[in-house]
């Protein structure tokens, strides 16, 4: 029996297993994208500078990342510095020669104590090559600054580095491949756990992945992003999963300078024509008194309950313990 002492426990180190993302660096929150695609940058800034709080996030933005728009924060100065490119880019359809080179936020208040994360819109353009991408950040603190900024030569271990800027890893524009059973047999299997159908009822659920667990663990959270493309908002309300006694629907949010988890008695809202992002250091659903550990690689069976679209089915990935996204294996 999963007594509520037991429960409590266990969910206070699934707490900390899912902040474990807010590393000492400054990083990305998903450190992956597609050339010629979307993406939302996100760096998080674990610490100050030697104890001192921060009061200045900078980002350099590096050559074929175009249309960046930085998110305001409540509490913070937003400014932007903007200059040619190096060549002119298609913007959907339309030529770019110029945009943000740099994102200023200052004026803030971080203590060493607490997280906090920054967070862009951009566009990764086809003429960045694949592989590591670098975007320069600087911490300014009432005492003292931090760049991150190094880069390792080739050969050389990033991990390796004192001050390592943080990167985004880009992989290649997938080519779509004409039809036919041939080509659809060229596809790989990581390919076909990206791809996402519609549902009956208008939801779509990407990539719906979970942690691998050490032995003994009885709690897991799963993560995904969950697409509505239609014109009615939807909530997530509850669920199953196949190797657990309980699910539930979580959100962790800081709340007086401590990074807490709790339960959503109504469940996330699914906006119309929107998405409702589950990931580590956010909302996520939660798998409670494991019936067993979860391991790497397996393909684990579950339900989601909405209010309106009622019990869709949905199958996890298992990534290894300590990952950050759902992404492609390495």
């Amino acid at each position: 029996m999963f007594t509520t002492i037991g429960r409590m426990a266990a969910i206070s180190v699934a707490a900390l297993c899912l902040t474990a993302t807010a590393h000492a660096h400054a990083t990305f929150d998903i450190a992956e994208a597609t050339q010629d695609s979307s993406f939302k940058g996100v760096v998080k800034i674990g610490h100050g500078c030697e104890g001192s709080p921060t009061h200045t996030v900078i980002i350099s933005v590096p050559e074929g990342v175009i249309g960046v728009k930085p998110m305001p924060k409540s509490g913070w100065k937003l400014k932007t510095t903007t200059g040619a490119y190096a060549r002119t880019y298609d913007y959907f359809g339309r030529p770019m020669s110029e945009g943000v080179k740099e994102i200023v936020w200052s004026d803030g208040q971080l203590k060493d104590s607490e997280y906090d994360e920054f967070v862009f819109s951009s566009r990764i353009s086809g003429a960045v090559p694949t592989g590591p991408l670098h975007f320069p950040v600087t911490q300014l603190c009432e005492k003292g600054e931090h760049r991150w900024s190094e880069v390792a030569a080739p050969g050389v271990d990033p991990h390796s580095l004192k001050s390592p800027a943080p990167a985004v890893r880009i992989k290649a524009k997938q080519v779509a491949q004409a039809g036919g059973h041939g080509s659809h047999g060229t596809q790989t299997q990581a390919q076909h756990q990206h791809h996402a159908a519609p549902t009956a009822s208008g939801l779509i659920l990407h990539l719906p992945w979970t942690r691998a667990t050490p032995p003994g663990a009885k709690v897991a959270g799963g993560f995904m992003t969950i697409e509505n493309k239609t014109g009615t908002a939807d909530r997530l309300i509850g669920g199953s999963f196949e190797v657990a006694n309980v699910f539930e629907v979580h959100e962790m949010a800081m709340e007086g300078g401590v990074m807490k988890m709790r339960a959503l008695p109504k469940g996330l809202e699914v906006p119309a024509g929107g998405k409702a992002e589950l990931k580590p250091g956010g909302y996520h659903v939660m798998f409670i008194d494991l019936k067993r550990q979860l391991k790497e690689g397996e393909k684990l069976k579950g339900e989601l309950v909405f209010e309106k679209a009622g019990k869709i089915p949905v199958e996890y990935i298992v990534r290894p313990i300590g990952s950050t996204s759902g992404g492609h294996a390495h």
